[in-house]
């Protein structure tokens, strides 16, 4: 998994300590063992985590903009903790409605030493911020309308929605509300990974 990791990672154009690195595969590894037991994800091969958990969340690093972000329907901690993990100088707080899957990520901050995370057992609905998010992210929604809809007091007036999508649908991008515009939408590669991966930005409009 080190080289599979580190090569990853050269391809992607992303530099990382080898603490940094230490800490995703260490994430890997408690995934791997807490997966058995607590079924967190559907990947069960330590070394399909690195590709399709780790290096499919951290694609979306460089384009983050600002410090404060909130993962939505987190899962066990993606795109989240390797996010976190990636950016030390950025605060993440991650949601989601499973205790058990809040409890596995207190674990992980526990033995890993992070100390950006902040994990929070809510649904999104009944979750209320005391100040607004500069992004909120989630590979979660099955639509990008539900993600708008259900998180549209999450950010603040100046924040973005980020959304991990495989295919971009055009429909999907129709079928958003009227109020809501889509800046950019990027390409992603992921190393290892088949398939199409975009990051979808999406901003509301009354926040322009």
């Amino acid at each position: 998994m080190e080289s599979q990791l580190t090569q990853g990672l050269a391809k992607a154009g992303l530099a990382l300590s080898s603490q940094q690195q230490a800490q995703l595969l260490a994430y890997v590894r408690l995934l791997n063992k807490w997966n058995k037991a607590y079924n967190l994800t559907s990947v069960r091969r330590p070394e399909d985590m690195v590709v399709k958990h780790i290096l499919d969340s951290l694609v979306v690093s460089p384009h983050l903009d600002g410090d404060h972000f909130i993962d939505v329907g987190t899962g066990p901690g993606l795109p989240g903790i390797p996010l976190a993990i990636a950016n030390p100088d950025k605060h993440f707080t991650l949601l989601d409605s499973l205790g058990k899957r809040i409890r596995f990520i207190r674990q992980v901050l526990h033995e890993l030493e992070i100390d950006n995370v902040t994990p929070v057992q809510s649904r999104v609905e009944d979750f209320t911020p005391d100040d607004g998010f500069d992004g909120v992210l989630s590979r979660a929604f099955a639509s990008m309308n539900d993600m708008v809809s259900w998180c549209q007091h999450l950010p603040h007036a100046e924040g973005y929605f980020y959304a991990l999508k495989g295919q971009v649908d055009q429909q999907e991008l129709d079928a958003l509300p009227a109020a809501c515009s889509v800046t950019d939408i990027k390409a992603l590669k992921v190393p290892g990974l088949e398939g199409a991966r975009h990051l979808v930005i999406l901003r509301a409009k009354s926040n322009e």
